[in-house]
C-alpha cells in the first residue's frame, strides 16, 4: 500500500517519538562529522554490568562497506567497544562490491560474525542469521520489520535516510543560480547554468555503479508515488518499460547524460575523488542520501556551503522524497552470536557512527544532528515508506541474475533502450515461469 505523508504530519509524529525522520531538527547546530566520544541516545543505555560484560569473550569480524572509515573512525570503535569488553577482540573486514561478495561467502557457509543483509528473500534470514529480539535496546527501533520472518527480527537498521539532491552553494552562486529547483524544468536551467559556468552539473559516479541505485529504487518511488514499486515486479513479465516508473527514472538520467550534466567520462570516475570535488564546487550536485552530506564536509567544505533539496523528478512543484533504511546488521548465526550481539547494540546506542554518517538514528528516541536535513523538509516534503520486500521478486531477480544498477547503466548509454528492456524483461520472464510464480 502506498504510504505518505506531509511534513506537517511526520512533524508530528517524530516530535511524539522525540525524533526527527528526515530532519526535524531545527536547531541551528552544525553536523556533526565525526563520532563523539560517548554519544548515547537521550538516555545512557542499561548495558550489560561489568561483570557480565567480561564473560563476553573472543573475536568478533564486521564486514562492512566503509571502506573509508578504515585507519580512521574503526580504529577508534574498536579501542572504545574493547575498552567495555575487554575479553573481544574486534576487527573490520571491507568490500567494496558488498552484496555480492558477501553472497558468495554465505554460499560456502563461511562469512564474518556481523554483516550487512543481502538482498535474499526475508524466508531465507533464518538460514544463515540469528534473530535479534532479545538484545535490549534502550528505545524502540525504526524499520524494525522489514528484515523479519515468522516474527523475529533479523536486522537491524543501521540507519536511516533520505534522498535528495546535495548541493555546493558556492557552485550554485558562481554559476547564477539563485534559487533552487522545484520543477524539473528549473533542474535542467540550473544544470545548463552550472555546466556554462565550468561546473560538472551532476556527480553520478556512473563508473562505481552503486551510486546508481538511487534511479533504482528512490526516483521510481518519487515519480510512480509508489515506494512498492519492487514488490510489484513479481506481478508481471515486463516490470520495465519506457513509460513506467523504471523507465522515465532512467530515462532521466540519460538526458542528463546526453546533455552533458554528468562527469565528462562517466566511465572513469571514481567515488572518493568526487567527495573532493563536490566539496571545492568542481562538480555542483549529488543525487544520493543525507548520509553523503558529512563526507562531502570531511572532504573540505564548509558545512554552510553545502545545501539539500528535494529532487524535482517531475514539473509538479509537488516535493517528493523517500524515507529508507540503510544497511541492516545482521548475526552469522554459527558465528560468535553472544559478541556480535554486545556489538551491534554498541554501534547503534554509543558508536556514534549515524551522527558520522548522517543518518536519521535507528533509535527513535534520538535525534538527528545533520542540520542540512532542516532545509530540506522546509520544501513540505511528503515522504514514502518503504515497503516490506515480497519474496518473489527477490528471487525472480535473483535467478535471473538481475543487477538493477548495471541495466542502468546498460540503458543510459545505450542507442536503442528499448532493447535493453527487452533482454531484461526476457530473463525476468524466463526466471518468473521457471520458478513457478
Amino acid at each position: 500500500m502506498k504510504k505518505f505523508f506531509s511534513l506537517a504530519f511526520v512533524s508530528v509524529i517524530m516530535l511524539t517519538s522525540l525524533a526527527a525522520c528526515g530532519g526535524n531538527n531545527t536547531s541551528n547546530a552544525p553536523a556533526t562529522n565525526k563520532p563523539a566520544a560517548n554519544n548515547t541516545a537521550t538516555e545512557k543505555p542499561d548495558d550489560k554490568g561489568t561483570e557480565e560484560a567480561s564473560t563476553i569473550k573472543g573475536k568478533v569480524v564486521f564486514l562492512t562497506n566503509r571502506t573509508d572509515m578504515v585507519d580512521k573512525e574503526y580504529v577508534d570503535y574498536k579501542k572504545r567497544f574493547e575498552e567495555k569488553y575487554p575479553g573481544v577482540n574486534l576487527t573490520f573486514e571491507t568490500t567494496t562490491d558488498y552484496d555480492q561478495s558477501l553472497k558468495v561467502r554465505i554460499a560456502s557457509g563461511d562469512f564474518p560474525d556481523v554483516v550487512f543483509v543481502p538482498t535474499i528473500p526475508n524466508s531465507e534470514l533464518p538460514n544463515y542469521f540469528t534473530p535479534l529480539d532479545d538484545i535490549q535496546f534502550s528505545d524502540e527501533l525504526y524499520f524494525k520489520d522489514l528484515k523479519a520472518h515468522e516474527g523475529k527480527m533479523y536486522g537491524i537498521s543501521s540507519g536511516g535516510s533520505t534522498v535528495g539532491i546535495v548541493y555546493n552553494k558556492k557552485a550554485f552562486e558562481k554559476a547564477g543560480v539563485t534559487a533552487v529547483p522545484t520543477t524539473y524544468d528549473e533542474f535542467l536551467a540550473a544544470a545548463q547554468k552550472l555546466k556554462d559556468a565550468g561546473i560538472v552539473p551532476l556527480a553520478s559516479n556512473f563508473k562505481d555503479k552503486w551510486p546508481l541505485d538511487a534511479w533504482v529504487y528512490d526516483v521510481p518511488t518519487i515519480i510512480g508515488e509508489e515506494p512498492a514499486h519492487q514488490n510489484l515486479r513479481a506481478e508481471t513479465d515486463t516490470p520495465y518499460t519506457l513509460d513506467n516508473a523504471y523507465g522515465k527514472s532512467w530515462g532521466i538520467l540519460r538526458e542528463l547524460y546526453t546533455k552533458g550534466f554528468l562527469e565528462k567520462d562517466v566511465n572513469s570516475t571514481n567515488w572518493e575523488q568526487s567527495k573532493k570535488e563536490v566539496a571545492n564546487g568542481t562538480f555542483g550536485m549529488y543525487l544520493l542520501g543525507n548520509w553523503v552530506i558529512n563526507q562531502v564536509i570531511e572532504n573540505g567544505a564548509p558545512s554552510e556551503d553545502i545545501g539539500f533539496f528535494p529532487f524535482p523528478a517531475d514539473n509538479s512543484g509537488v516535493a517528493k522524497a523517500p524515507l529508507n533504511p540503510d544497511y541492516f546488521y545482521a548475526i552469522n548465526k554459527k558465528g560468535n552470536v553472544e559478541a556480535a550481539k554486545a556489538f551491534v547494540k554498541w554501534i547503534i546506542e554509543e558508536s556514534g557512527y549515524d551522527d558520522f554518517a548522517g543518518f536519521i538514528p535507528t533509535l527513535k528516541s534520538k535525534e538527528p544532528k545533520l542540520a542540512q536535513l532542516a532545509e530540506f523538509n522546509s520544501f513540505n516534503v511528503k515522504y514514502f515508506e518503504p515497503a516490506q520486500p515480497v519474496d518473489a521478486a527477490t528471487q525472480i531477480q535473483n535467478k535471473a541474475q538481475l543487477d538493477q544498477a548495471s541495466v542502468v547503466q546498460e540503458f543510459v548509454l545505450s542507442k536503442d533502450p528499448q532493447k535493453v528492456f527487452d533482454k531484461v524483461n526476457k530473463a525476468w520472464a524466463k526466471a518468473k515461469k521457471d520458478l513457478g510464480l
